[in-house]
């Protein structure tokens, strides 16, 4: 599978020292995954339409984390910088889809233009534009970031170039916290559509919007059909640009080696700045299904998002776009799981917790293999 980089570890097959401590961490982890399988699989049997509830929730949220985390793995494929500012990139998308929708009703346009026009269609080209308008300025704010902070630090030390990521987001998020920004209150978010809910039970029956669905009914909603979609499409279409398209080879080319992709004529700085504006495009897409989905929007909105999304490309093996996917629907399965039969407060330290056994057992991730030796 295509993969922008990959962690920067021994060369396979090196003895590292804590081998020993490695192997024991790796056979502790064996060890608390049988015994997840196995509370799973009792709740599974205990109450099955809960289990599957709690599913769909946790197939939502790490679907939306899969848009933040593929633009961390990006940018550390291309230039080896954890972008701590992306959460933030994150959190402007949402915003500037509210400002569109409450203020400007980006939202109904088509209805304005073409007085004529079917209300579904309406509904569906004004959708669209909202979200449009949300990647196109969290990708303009990309470039400008990587351009005015990350830019002339490419050959600095790179911790100068991580301080930095973690000074920009600081910026954004207490910037927006301003009063004549966004505010630092929590903000009711306008949808641009309305949600329709189905429920499984004998069938599957739609739930009109005055009554409630059955009790022991397994619900979702098109909010969730609509996250799934343009989460796998844009999965899909990722692998295709990386793979099958002319800057997607001069991205892997750049993520392999710099200084030989220059001397092979390609502009190194335009791809950087390419590969941060796809990566923003895609948190900007992800704020916006998100705010949808969980209808409240704040300053401090992409923190823990973007941290867990963060967790979500080491899972997967930063760097590796598949790995960046995969993480995301199993940091979103934990989340949800552990809300539903643990605790709510919880969930968040579960999510560290697997950041810290990840790099304790296995740093390069799921998808990760360790960096070999170039000749």
């Amino acid at each position: 599978m295509p993969q922008l980089g990959v962690p920067l570890l021994a060369p396979q097959g090196a003895r590292r020292p804590g081998s020993r401590l490695a192997w024991i961490g790796q056979a502790f982890l064996g060890i608390l995954a049988l015994i997840t399988v196995a509370i799973l699989a009792k709740d599974l049997v205990r109450d099955p339409k809960l289990f599957i509830q709690i599913v769909i929730s946790g197939l939502q949220l790490g679907f939306v984390y899969a848009l933040i985390a593929l633009g961390y793995t990006m940018v550390y494929g291309i230039v080896r910088l954890i972008n701590f500012a992306h959460g933030d990139v994150f959190m402007v998308g949402a915003f500037v889809s509210f400002y569109a929708v409450t203020r400007f009703q980006l939202h109904v346009w088509p209805a304005a233009v073409f007085p004529g026009l079917p209300y579904a269609l309406v509904v569906i080209i004004g959708s669209i534009t909202v979200m449009m308008l949300s990647m196109v300025v969290c990708m303009v704010l990309a470039i400008t970031i990587e351009r005015v902070a990350y830019k002339p630090l490419r050959d600095a030390p790179r911790i100068a170039a991580l301080i930095t990521a973690i000074g920009v987001s600081f910026f954004l998020e207490f910037f927006g916290a301003l009063n004549f920004v966004f505010s630092p209150r929590f903000i009711p978010y306008q949808r641009p559509f309305d949600v329709v809910t189905w429920y499984i039970k004998d069938g599957i029956h739609l739930v009109s919007s005055a009554q409630a669905p059955p009790d022991g009914s397994i619900t979702f909603s098109n909010i969730f059909l609509i996250i799934a979609f343009a989460s796998v499409l844009t999965q899909v279409l990722l692998q295709f640009l990386v793979r099958r398209t002319k800057i997607g080879k001069a991205m892997r080319a750049v993520s392999f080696d710099k200084s030989a992709a220059r001397l092979m004529g390609i502009n190194v700085d335009q791809v950087i700045s390419f590969t941060f504006a796809v990566g923003a495009g895609f948190a900007g897409l992800g704020g916006v299904l998100y705010a949808i989905a969980y209808s409240s929007i704040w300053s401090q909105l992409g923190i823990l998002p973007g941290l867990k999304a963060f967790v979500a490309a080491v899972l997967g093996g930063i760097g590796s776009i598949p790995g960046a996917f995969v993480g995301a629907l199993i940091m979103g399965q934990a989340e949800a799981l552990t809300m539903g039969y643990i605790s709510t407060p919880m969930r968040d330290a579960v999510a560290f917790t697997i950041l810290i056994l990840v790099l304790l057992v296995r740093p390069t991730g799921i998808f990760g293999e360790p960096e070999k030796e170039k000749a």
